[in-house]
């Protein structure tokens, strides 16, 4: 029973987090399991009644689905739910989670809190597929996320006493992927829907990155790899066990990638499809939920976290599409949090070494979200909210801001080049010149200087990058000493222009702030750091080189031919204050965050052998610029 509930707080862990979220490994799980196990918060029993039914789909396949309603029927409620891939345990009657809902004020102040099991997971009926497509214009028993949640919304309104007929809904990560998903072909009853965290599309969020694969997240492909034909209350699926404690050992202990597959084999369906579809092809366009975003009528709150290390494609390409082709009441929250942190009750906000402030995701759940939930719920629901368009928080002065959209109206483009001698200046020098470094698949460079087993990483976000500067296959580039505030607010836009002696490459773009000397420590500062000429991480991304004209048309480089390769990093909100530097770091590995590309062209890499592998030499030219989007 313990091994069963240690499988479920990992996943967990992997979408809502648990109380540690700055490097989650095996044995801090098996330590919030313990805390799970002996929880004494019995709110939701004492003033909750709970129970379990099988909805019926259109197709006749039974969703499991778990419903708390309010002891006091005096009056009406509106529904919450959350449909999701990761179990409504704990499962009885009798047995009741010790918070429900998106928030303990949603909670205590009495919602009708509805968890679903979605198709072919857990104690539901029918067959998983992973990003289920949408189907537009289905026809007769046709099903996809958007008709199960309708006819669980219709059941629901149907079917559940004291409720007022309007309903939301919620989720991080995955759930946050059903969330958006219900805004697609919605029952008339829903309302307010806020996806939080959200996958948008799987071939740029959590498990590829612009082509590249994320291998720190290889052991949760199991979590979504193994099918099952029956509904079940227990874990079917299992982790591998890698046998270390040094995570970057074992993945280059084990590239080629091929290796990896004594640990799985084609029953691990989900990594197989990684491992077959290696281009944008229709398998993952089918899948992204993004394009189809267009009309949508409930209201919306986009939630994400500035240091999420999983999901920061999901929700800002989410909140855009709607904002583009919609026009209903739509919104965006973005704060300093990793991977769910706002859902948490954690008082002192920490991400890695840096403290950002406390009482901020207190704040969030109070004033924003149900707040949110309560206007189009319960209130007179006319878009008078009270809230922000954007309310997002500025990362270098750690305080929030509000804007009427985003990116803010009074913004610019602003271009800085990288120089050799590692400058980075607003002019480039007329003459060509390059900045050059040898890139060795076999010994790459770190994303982290931590010696962990990390499940999903996420405390590298802000991690000091001073250990990478000091590399010689890392380029550095930085500007003087600002003399004034430099607020970023949007997107970024690295325009290199690179070649190789090699017929493939990656590029990882890291956008740093540098901290004075003088920068006084804090507690949250590891042992062996200090806030002293501090290098935060502010953001960063991976391009597999092949994809550097079209996603799904992969090409070789030609071997010391100048070629323009441009990355996207996602949008920041974050001051670089006066007496502070800007860095960007150019590199060809981040491993194993990101899998080594062997640097000789191969059509697919999961296929690559050891000879493939080779020490190859990179230039970037002093042309190359990175974009900003500046606050005036």
């Amino acid at each position: 029973m313990i091994k069963n509930l240690f499988r479920v707080v990992v996943f967990s862990i992997f979408i809502l987090g648990c109380k540690d979220t700055q490097n989650i490994n095996v044995k801090e799980a098996e330590t919030e399991a313990n805390k799970v196990t002996t929880s004494v918060d019995t709110y939701a029993k004492d003033n909750y009644n709970k129970k379990e039914v099988m909805i019926v789909m259109r197709d006749g396949i039974k969703l499991h689905t778990t419903i708390y309603s309010p002891k006091d029927t005096s009056k009406t409620y509106p529904i919450l739910m959350m449909r999701t891939p990761y179990s409504c345990r704990p499962y009885g009657e009798n047995e009741f989670k010790s918070k429900i809902g998106p928030n303990k004020y949603l909670m205590e102040e009495g919602n009708i809190m509805v968890y679903q099991d979605v198709r072919g997971r857990w104690n539901s009926e029918g067959v998983y597929d992973n990003m289920r497509a949408y189907i537009p214009n289905k026809t007769g028993n046709q099903v996809d996320e958007a008709s199960d949640t309708y006819d669980t919304i219709e059941w629901l309104v149907n079917n559940v006493e004291n409720t007022n007929g309007n309903v939301g809904t919620y989720g991080i990560s995955y759930p946050g992927f059903y969330a958006t998903y219900s805004l697609l072909d919605s029952h008339p009853a829903l309302k307010a829907v806020s996806p939080q965290a959200c996958i948008g599309d799987f071939f740029f969020d959590d498990f590829i990155h612009n082509g590249a694969f994320l291998l720190s997240y290889w052991r949760a492909t199991s979590v979504f790899g193994y099918m099952k034909d029956t509904p079940t209350k227990e874990a079917w699926y299992e982790f591998p066990n890698i046998g270390t404690e040094d995570q970057y050992q074992f993945f280059i202990d084990n590239t080629p990638l091929s290796k990896l597959d004594d640990y799985y084999d084609e029953k691990n369906v989900f990594m197989t499809q990684i491992e077959e579809n290696v281009t944008y092809n229709d398998f993952w366009q089918k899948r992204g939920i993004i394009q189809h975003l267009k009309d949508i009528k409930p209201a919306v709150m986009v939630v994400g976290g500035q240091f999420d290390a999983e999901d920061l494609y999901g929700p800002y390409n989410t909140y855009k599409s709607i904002e583009k082709n919609s026009d209903n009441y739509n919104t965006i929250v973005f704060g300093p949090w990793s991977h769910g942190d706002w859902a948490r009750n954690r008082d002192r906000q920490v991400i890695g070494n840096m403290h950002f402030g406390d009482g901020i995701s207190d704040y969030f759940q109070k004033n924003i979200e149900t707040k949110f939930f309560n206007h189009f719920l319960k209130g007179e629901a006319n878009g008078e909210t009270g809230l922000a368009e954007a309310h997002m928080f500025d990362t270098g002065k750690k305080e929030w801001q509000s804007f009427e959209q985003w990116p803010p109206k009074n913004t610019m483009k602003q271009s800085w080049f990288m120089q050799p001698d590692e400058r980075l200046t607003k002019l480039a020098l007329r003459n060509i010149a390059t900045s050059d470094f040898i890139s060795n698949p076999r010994k790459p460079v770190p994303y982290s200087e931590d010696i962990k087993v990390v499940f999903t990483p996420r405390k590298f976000m802000t991690d000091d990058q001073r250990f990478a500067s000091r590399r010689p296959d890392v380029l550095t580039f930085e500007t003087e000493i600002l003399e004034n505030d430099v607020t970023l607010a949007g997107d970024i836009l690295s325009k290199l222009n690179v070649s190789t002696t090699g017929t493939a490459a990656d590029w990882i773009v890291k956008v740093i702030d540098v901290f004075p000397a003088d920068t006084e420590n804090t507690d949250d500062v590891q042992d062996h750091l200090k806030l002293s000429n501090y290098h935060m991480l502010v953001r960063s991304e991976v391009i597999r080189g092949r994809f550097r004209n079209s996603m799904t048309n992969p090409e070789p480089f030609v071997p010391n031919q100048k070629t323009p390769v441009n990355l996207k990093l996602q949008d920041v909100f974050h001051t670089f204050k006066k007496g502070h530097k800007i860095q960007v770091q150019v590199q060809s590995t981040f491993f194993p965050y990101i899998d080594a590309n062997p640097q000789t062209y191969v059509d697919n890499i999961f296929k690559a052998k050891e000879e493939d592998f080779k020490v190859q030499t990179h230039k970037v030219f002093n042309d190359s610029s990175i974009e900003f989007t500046i606050l005036k």
